[in-house]
Formats: structure tokens, C-alpha cells, sequence
């Protein structure tokens, strides 16, 4: 592709394909948000009838299951899979899952803080799966379920036994609300609202099954627990996390700015219309992968490309051929020349992956502005390779 060749005529309407903060949902302002309890207490009923609406409407979209809890809990995902590890883990050896950035984390964090005797890496390269039959049941398992990092995801949870002895501890963070999660298969959910529901960052969520309140309310940590990670007092849950009576101050701007969404997410019919809309863009960029002979995927195999977070690298010969430097600057300019001339913001990949770019796919964005920006991604690899 030339250096010269013209650019595309049609741009994207929206160019926020940044994958997290992602962007807000089609026709979202700020006018949305009238309704917040502004200056008000999250204690007071206003307050209180808000988070406890958020929770509600939440469980309804996702399906999960009545005898589950939902928590609102502080720092975002990463605060929920904290409180989590940190609550939950050492009555057991433990299964730590990675094949991104994120799975990498939670790995150090139990070997290197928590140092937990028992503790197995189950690991893969970007671009690829572990051997999920090697994972042992009897013990705790910790893993994302799509990484965000790596566009890999688990293709379902065949490969987790209902039968297990220890707990699922599943990291869903570009998951929820654009895939399937079987609840009976996972003890532990986390995700946060500022992925795919385009909602405001630093709230984290956390869905506990039975079996996890039971491991809860049995087990007490060898280590301190800090105020925000505490979800039992005297060897019992405190119900009222999962009621709307938040640990420490939420935002009540975000907290109706997550309500707009899930509304939005309701007129759409739920989970299968975001699935649904998700899976469209995907199917779109894979379309366009597949009559290209410069771009692919890093997902190796097609059963786990996700349909969120999809990572792309390049693999023309003649940039595959540069060192790992002259890669990543090669992939860094397209990104920056997507963002020069206002297309896509914030496409590069994540600063611990592979080179190459990352475009979020999940339910707030639309398929049009996908056709649209794709026509632009060839556009921008002549101009870069021209030089």
C-alpha cells in the first residue's frame, strides 16, 4: 500500500475505542444524569434506594442467580478481585490462571504478598490459552475470564467440573455484559463499570455464590485486613454490602451514570442484545482481518478471540522482520496517526502486550463506526509503511 494512497472519505461518528474507560453508549449526555443525588448522603434513603436499584437491575440483566450476592465495592475490578484473593484464599493450594497482563497481576500478588504455600502458575503466552486440563478442582482457582490485554477468552466453562471442591475465582471484567458466564461454574465474579456498559470509573462489583459466603463466614485470613476489604464481622457476611450499604463513599454521578446504562442496556433486551451487538462488531473486524494479509489476529485460535478487547498484530514481512523496538514504534504510529486525524483514540496495545493494536468491539459501540474506522486502519499502515 502506498504512501500516497488517498484517504477514506466516510470517518466514524464516535472515535472512543479506547478499552477502558470505554466509551459511553449511543446517544449518552450529561443530561442523563439529572437524576443524581447530588450533595446527598449515600446513607439516606435516596441514596441507599439508588445503589440498592443498581444492584437489582444488575442481577436482572446479567441472570444471576437469587441466591447469589451483589456487592458495590471500592477501586474498580481490581478492588473487588482484591477483596476477594485477600478474603478468600489460603484454606486451600491454589490454581493461579494467566495469559495477559491482568492474570500475570493477580499471579504476583498471591506468590509475592499473599505468599501462599500451594500456590501453581497455570500460564500461556499472549495470544493463547493455558492447558485448562491441567487445572486442579480440589483446589482454589484464580483467572480473568476474557483478557483484556491479550483479546483471549475461555470459550465456555465446559472445563470447570460443578462437582469442584475449592472455589472459581473468575476476573470478568470485559466479560460481563457481552459473554455467557455460567454462574454455576464460578464462586466469584468481578467487573467493573466503566467496560463494557461504558460507565464511570473506580466502582468495583462482586458477586458471591453460597459456596464463596461459606468459605467467607468459615475462614478467617492469616493476614490483616484493611477497613475496605472486610466483608464479615464476627464470623458473619455483612448482608448490607450486598443491599446498597457501601463499604466506603461511592460516587453518586457514577452511580446513576451505571443506572443510564443498564436502562439502556434493558431497552435492548438485555444480555443477548448486547451479546448481540458485541458479537456484530467482532464478526465485522474478522471479515475485514480475513481479506488482509497485513493485520491478524493475536487470539490463535478463533474459538477464544474475544468480543470486546480484540488485539490485532501485524504481520506483514516486512515489519515482522524489524526488531522488537522498531515493531512497537511501527504499530505506535498508527495509533498516532489514528489519532491525529480524529478516527480512534487510543487503539495502540496495552503497554505488557504484544505490539499491535487493540479496538474495543463491546455493546456501546456501533457497527457503523467499525465499517468506518477499518477503511482508515489500511489507510494509516500505507502511510506509515511509505514513511
Amino acid at each position: 500500500m502506498s504512501a500516497d494512497r488517498a484517504k477514506p472519505t466516510l470517518r466514524p461518528a464516535n472515535p472512543n475505542f479506547s478499552s477502558g474507560p470505554c466509551s459511553k453508549r449511543p446517544g449518552w449526555s450529561l443530561e442523563s444524569l439529572s437524576d443524581a443525588p447530588l450533595g446527598r448522603s449515600h446513607r439516606a434513603k435516596v441514596g441507599k434506594d439508588k445503589l440498592e436499584e443498581a444492584i437489582n437491575r444488575t442481577r436482572d440483566i446479567l441472570q444471576v442467580p437469587d441466591d447469589y450476592r451483589i456487592g458495590i465495592v471500592p477501586a474498580s475490578d481490581t478492588g473487588a478481585v482484591e477483596m476477594a484473593l485477600w478474603s478468600l484464599l489460603g484454606p486451600r493450594p491454589v490454581d493461579m490462571l494467566a495469559w495477559e497482563s491482568f492474570g500475570s497481576t493477580w499471579v504476583s500478588d498471591v506468590l509475592l504478598q499473599l505468599k501462599l504455600d500451594g500456590a501453581r502458575k497455570v500460564i500461556a503466552p499472549y495470544g493463547e490459552l493455558p492447558d485448562l486440563t491441567t487445572v486442579d478442582f480440589s483446589h482454589d482457582v484464580v483467572f480473568t475470564w476474557n483478557g483484556t490485554t491479550s483479546g483471549v477468552r475461555v470459550p465456555n466453562g465446559d472445563w470447570i467440573p460443578s462437582d469442584r471442591e475449592g472455589l472459581t475465582i473468575c476476573d470478568a471484567t470485559s466479560a460481563a455484559f457481552a459473554q455467557d458466564l455460567p454462574y454455576d461454574k464460578l464462586d466469584v465474579v468481578t467487573f467493573s463499570w466503566q467496560k463494557v456498559l461504558g460507565g464511570e470509573a473506580a466502582h468495583g462489583m462482586l458477586i458471591l455464590s453460597p459456596r464463596a459466603v461459606a468459605r467467607l463466614e468459615s475462614h478467617t485470613p492469616a493476614w490483616p485486613m484493611p477497613k475496605i476489604f472486610r466483608l464479615t464481622k464476627g464470623g458473619k457476611l455483612v448482608e448490607g454490602v450486598f443491599k446498597g450499604e457501601t463499604i466506603n463513599t461511592p460516587s453518586m454521578l457514577c452511580v446513576e451514570d451505571y443506572l443510564d446504562a443498564l436502562k439502556w442496556s434493558e431497552g435492548l433486551g438485555g444480555l443477548s442484545g448486547l451479546r448481540a451487538r458485541a458479537d456484530a462488531n467482532l464478526r465485522t473486524i474478522a471479515g475485514w482481518v480475513k481479506a488482509r494479509d497485513w493485520i491478524d489476529f493475536l487470539a490463535v485460535d478463533p474459538a477464544t478471540r474475544s468480543n470486546t478487547s480484540v488485539c490485532l498484530q501485524i504481520v506483514d514481512p516486512a515489519v515482522t522482520t524489524l526488531d522488537e523496538k522498531a515493531q512497537a514504534s511501527f504499530a505506535k504510529s498508527i495509533a498516532t496517526l489514528m489519532e491525529k486525524e480524529g478516527i480512534a483514540y487510543d487503539i495502540g496495545s496495552y503497554r505488557d502486550a504484544p505490539a499491535g493494536l487493540r479496538i474495543w468491539s463491546g455493546a456501546t459501540i456501533e457497527t457503523s463506526d467499525i465499517e468506518a474506522l477499518l477503511p482508515w486502519l489500511d489507510w494509516a499502515f500505507g502511510e506509515v509503511q511509505g514513511g
